[in-house]
């Protein structure tokens, strides 16, 4: 990595950082891709307790014996496997051991859910050996902070020291929360100008679909996805609805004008993380950097830098999704199928431009705070976010009708949102669900969410 880092161009100036973001518009649609990112809970089978990096049965042990079962390439920091990677798919670790596939760019959904299974099917494999399960929940149920183990990973050290000082529950998010995510193209600025604004109003409206965290420490937390509301009390810096997408002027050079100003948290240097948590990237820009007095960062360390804002959705190259509660591994197809059906044809994306275009910053911001705990029952506009999930499904379906990509059998990628209409047809979220599955048939015992919701 270090040997990458110094061919990594030095940058002279903004007009380098927008020219990294300028990388991404493909405007041959045929090159658009879809990455699916997802993120579960390891946890000891015999125990229900959080599996830790070291030890013959640990995580370490785990992505090492994936390795030599299934080829992947080791990536190492010091003495320590922290990913794996095989052709353009990886498999790293967050901060509390959660164990996420970073999918490959893949051409349609069918190909997606294939991926999704196979490394479902590997995991169970290798982890099955070590007495590991794996948990599709927004958000651990049961083990406490203190309960959660850490991992040999430098950035979450510096990340750890931080959160501490800027937000009560970034720490939380750290360690306790999963999601999944997609990963889509745009053909061109405007395009993504106006993707970025579709997909960011609706974001609430995926968590309240996804929403999949009503468990904490053993008992009901109070709200329907706790992993969003983790989300709006972490760094104000770095997080929310990003209310300058929807104004005059949007572009590549509005979002790195907003990312200059995210304070920093680290530099890559010779495999080690140097910790500039706090530090200004406009004073990197100009060598005053603390951290690193004299020295002007890389392309690489743009590219970094730009990893550490967690807005709803996020701009590199390309566009993140980034509201929705991990689950199962139906729910895991569904999320790349909703917004890839809406974002992905024209119509599609106009229909949904029009659903939303009337809101204001105060509406978006509010539905972000009422869905944690209402669901599907949150107020936007004189309607709910169950109105708002439907029109947005039928939509979506359409978008994939248009796109017409058939699998072996001649089914088109429609059958991905199954799911999510059902959710949204009932107005109960699967959280509700697993509510009132403890109330009843758990007689109140969290700990059958590991057998409930286990791959």
């Amino acid at each position: 990595m270090a040997a990458a880092q110094e061919k990594s161009p030095v940058l002279t100036g903004f007009k380098d950082l927008v020219a990294h973001l300028e990388q991404g518009p493909k405007p041959d649609r045929s090159k658009w891709r879809i990455g699916t990112e997802h993120e579960k809970f390891a946890f000891f089978k015999d125990t229900l307790t959080p599996v830790p990096y070291e030890g013959e049965r640990g995580i370490g042990a785990l992505l090492n014996g994936l390795a030599e079962t299934y080829g992947w390439e080791r990536i190492y920091e010091g003495d320590n496997v922290i990913a794996l990677k095989q052709d353009k798919a990886s498999i790293t670790l967050e901060p509390g051991g959660q164990f996420e596939l970073s999918g490959a760019p893949l051409e349609h959904l069918h190909q997606t859910c294939a991926e999704t299974g196979s490394h479902l099917s590997q995991l169970r494999d290798v982890a099955g050996e070590l007495g590991i399960a794996f948990l599709g929940l927004g958000f651990s149920p049961l083990w406490s902070l203190e309960d959660t183990p850490i991992m040999p990973k430098g950035r979450y050290k510096i990340m750890r020291d931080y959160m501490a000082k800027v937000g009560r529950l970034g720490r939380q998010m750290m360690f306790r929360s999963c999601t999944v995510q997609t990963n889509l193209d745009f053909g061109s600025e405007a395009d993504m100008v106006k993707k970025f604004r579709v997909s960011i109003a609706l974001q609430p409206i995926a968590t309240a679909l996804f929403a999949n965290s009503p468990f904490a420490e053993g008992r009901l937390n109070g709200f329907l996805s706790y992993r969003a509301h983790i989300w709006s009390d972490t760094d104000p810096d770095r997080t929310g609805m990003l209310p300058f997408v929807f104004e005059s002027g949007m572009g590549f050079e509005r979002y790195a004008e907003y990312a200059l100003d995210v304070p920093m948290y680290f530099v890559y240097r010779d495999g080690k993380y140097i910790d500039a948590s706090g530090q200004s990237f406009r004073a990197f820009m100009d060598g005053k950097l603390p951290a690193l007095p004299g020295e002007r960062p890389t392309e690489k360390d743009w590219e970094d830098h730009l990893t550490t804002a967690f807005p709803e959705v996020r701009l590199k190259t390309f566009l993140e999704m980034r509201g929705a509660d991990s689950g199962p591994w139906s729910r895991l197809c569904a999320l790349p199928a909703f917004w890839a059906g809406i974002l992905y044809d024209d119509a599609a994306l106009e229909a949904a431009w029009s659903l939303v275009k009337s809101w204001t910053a105060e509406d978006r911001e509010s539905l972000r705070r009422a869905v944690p705990v209402l669901g599907l029952r949150a107020p936007i506009r004189g309607n709910s976010a169950q109105d708002i999930a439907q029109a947005a499904l039928a939509i979506a379906r359409q978008g994939l009708k248009s796109r017409a990509r058939a699998d072996s059998a001649g089914q088109d990628e429609t059958h991905f949102l199954m799911e999510l209409d059902d959710i949204a047809a009932s107005g109960v979220t699967p959280a509700e669900r697993l509510i009132e599955r403890y109330r009843t048939e758990w007689g109140g015992d969290v700990r059958r969410a590991f057998e409930a919701c286990a791959y």
